[in-house]
């Protein structure tokens, strides 16, 4: 059997895209890791499957695969590929999107300027919504093997924790990230952001993703990092966020406000599998 795929990225952030409203496509969690595998398949962050929609007010279904093959909730520099590649592939004709993940529905347009905006709805601090055991705070504690390390904890549809850093590009990332990450008070695991701030309207961000490591971009914990400089008063509600290879702008006006992503999304080749 050989499937249709494209390879897309939204800022460094990449992903092997597959389409099911035109071909059928049957992935196990084996098969998304071969796929992912950089040196053995096509190599990927993740895996994002385009689906009918099963609602009567949803224009499609998205589904996001870590390259370990565990399907989560969100991915924002998906959302914006997902849009470019359902507008390019003709598959809808409309600049306005409602699409469906597992856990919540996102409002997806493509810009005239060729940029992507998505309403990644609004950011939800109880911890129960990550899920993270703790008593609701602004700042949290945890206790590593490395020493303690403080966070901020949201989530954007998908969990997030937020350590501010004096200098993020010799924050060292690979070691803190897989213990903020695995640790024992994020039961389903955690994305761990680390953020500089540059000034109140710019940050520098880099993020180590569950079931990935660090990533080029993370969209999703770009507007976690703003959602928590904001709420500790230390950002105003238009942020531009630089990453390893260019950056988003967010904006968020509040509590009782949705949060805006805008960035790039683009297609890097179409390719066919043998499976």
């Amino acid at each position: 059997m050989q499937l249709r795929f494209n390879k897309m990225h939204g800022l460094g952030n990449d992903f092997v895209v597959f389409d099911t409203l035109t071909q059928h496509v049957r992935l196990s969690t084996h098969l998304i890791a071969q796929l992912a595998d950089r040196k053995r398949g096509v190599g990927c962050d993740q895996v994002l499957v385009i689906e009918p929609p099963t609602e009567p007010d949803i224009d499609f279904n998205y589904r996001i695969f870590n390259a370990d093959g565990s399907e989560v909730q969100q991915c924002g520099n998906g959302a914006r590929c997902f849009a470019r590649y359902v507008h390019d592939r003709q598959l809808t004709g409309k600049n306005t999107l409602r699409v469906k993940t597992v856990n919540r529905i996102l409002t997806l347009t493509l810009e005239k300027t060729g940029l992507v905006t998505v309403d990644m709805g609004e950011p939800q601090f109880a911890p129960e919504s990550l899920p993270f055991t703790a008593q609701t705070a602004q700042r949290y504690s945890l206790q590593t093997d490395l020493g303690t390390i403080e966070i901020g904890a949201v989530s954007m549809g998908n969990p997030h924790s937020v350590t501010l850093c004096e200098d993020v590009a010799n924050t060292p990332v690979a070691e803190w990230g897989p213990r903020i990450e695995a640790h024992e008070s994020f039961p389903e695991k955690v994305n761990a952001g680390f953020m500089q701030i540059l000034s109140r309207n710019e940050i520098a961000l880099r993020v180590y993703e569950r079931g990935v490591g660090e990533t080029e971009a993370c969209g999703s914990g770009a507007c976690a990092a703003v959602a928590v400089g904001i709420a500790w008063g230390l950002l105003d509600e238009r942020v531009t966020v630089k990453l390893h290879r260019g950056e988003l702008t967010i904006n968020w006006r509040g509590s009782g406000h949705p949060l805006l992503m805008t960035g790039p999304a683009e297609n890097v080749y179409q390719g066919r599998i043998r499976l």
